[in-house]
């Protein structure tokens, strides 16, 4: 545990790169969106500042934002019912002077004086596009040790296809990093070259004082993107340090990236690499357990509780309250919450959102790399 010279606060971005999933993000925002069965994206980075005693968190939304204020609540699944800190939500106009903000300057602008009045040492800022279990206690001791101004996360992968393939910024900057011994040099902003990257994870360290600072200075000069306009123009008198994050990352950054990394988690090995660190939490909800019904056939699947189960299921992940009926036959396939398939149908390579119903009889197939999307509330 952090003494109180060395804690942290966190500032959490829940709408950044929403534009990647516009299909998913219709009647929600980027941290809500269901994942691993019972989780919303937003709860892997909860969790994790929770574990690290990391209790006083501001989540900056900016639009679209009910479904998230319903599944957060007041916090306690975090604990983060504080009588001072805790879990507070900022919406837009909540100062006279604030609006729906483009980039993260425009949000912190707004939230200054609130900066201004807490005792933490440190500012953690982060998005909710990534799924990982992180240590943050170990970054900011990494930050601690080499005297740095900002560390950055990031992790080496290859550059999704989604971000070589797009032909506009419309969808959101993408960051990689320059690295010399241990040091920021560059970062390079929506790069189209293939290979591994040294990719952002968008998770950035900093002394509270010195964001006020910064923010302070590029909001006066009509800056937006904190990467982009603040850190990119000054790495040569900022100490930016990279820290190396070498645990399990989902980055979703379009719709097959969703289907692929949700089924990546019926390889057990992938499952305890995300899972077998610290708890993650999510929203309780009170449901009878998962019942299989004689007939039922079921294999390598990932099941929430309370599910019906009655006709075969292969490769597929199930949310809280997924009918199968008998005879039903679902293979490769992400059903959200409450969703019910027909007696006698037959689907393959689906998404289906909450509340969807596919009627008894229907055959329906999409691709491993095409999966078919069904919106919420739809009957077919």
């Amino acid at each position: 545990m952090l003494d109180s010279n060395t804690s942290a606060l966190g500032i959490i971005f829940p709408n950044s790169y929403d534009a990647l999933v516009p299909e998913l993000v219709n009647v929600r925002l980027m941290a809500s969106i269901p994942f691993a069965s019972r989780y919303r994206l937003i709860d892997f980075i909860l969790s994790s500042m929770s574990h690290c005693d990391i209790d006083n968190i501001s989540v900056m939304v900016n639009n679209n934002y009910h479904s998230l204020m319903d599944h957060l609540g007041s916090g306690r699944e975090w604990d983060l019912v504080r009588k001072n800190g805790g879990l507070s939500i900022f919406p837009p106009f909540a100062e006279k002077s604030s609006k729906p903000y483009t980039g993260r300057v425009g949000a912190l602008a707004s939230i200054l004086e609130n900066l201004r009045d807490q005792k933490e040492k440190y500012v953690i800022i982060t998005d909710t596009n990534l799924v990982v279990n992180f240590d943050f206690n170990a970054m900011i001791q990494a930050h601690i040790e080499t005297g740095a101004d900002v560390t950055v996360a990031y992790n080496e992968q290859e550059l999704p296809e989604s971000f070589l393939n797009s032909q506009s910024n419309d969808n959101g900057y993408y960051y990689t990093f320059g690295i010399e011994d241990g040091r920021v040099k560059k970062i390079y902003v929506n790069i189209k070259e293939s290979g591994v990257k040294n990719c952002s994870m968008n998770i950035f360290l900093v002394e509270r004082e010195l964001l006020i600072d910064l923010i302070n200075t590029a909001f006066v000069r009509g800056q937006e993107y904190f990467e982009r306009d603040v850190l990119l123009p000054q790495l040569n008198k900022l100490n930016v340090q990279a820290y190396k994050y070498e645990g399990y990352v989902a980055r979703i950054c379009d719709m097959k990236s969703y289907f692929d990394e949700n089924m990546r988690l019926l390889d057990d090995y992938n499952l305890d690499a995300l899972f077998s660190g610290a708890p993650i939490y999510t929203k309780i909800r009170d449901d009878n357990p998962t019942r299989y019904v004689d007939g039922a056939k079921v294999n390598n699947v990932m099941v929430a509780d309370g599910c019906v189960i009655e006709g075969e299921v292969e490769n597929s992940i199930l949310f809280r309250g997924v009918k199968i009926a008998k005879g039903a036959r679902v293979k490769n396939c992400v059903l959200m919450q409450d969703t019910v398939v027909g007696a006698g149908s037959s689907i393959e390579y689906m998404i289906t959102d909450k509340n969807v119903v596919i009627s008894p009889g229907k055959e329906m197939k999409g691709t491993d790399t095409f999966p078919v999307y069904i919106g919420k509330d739809q009957k077919v």
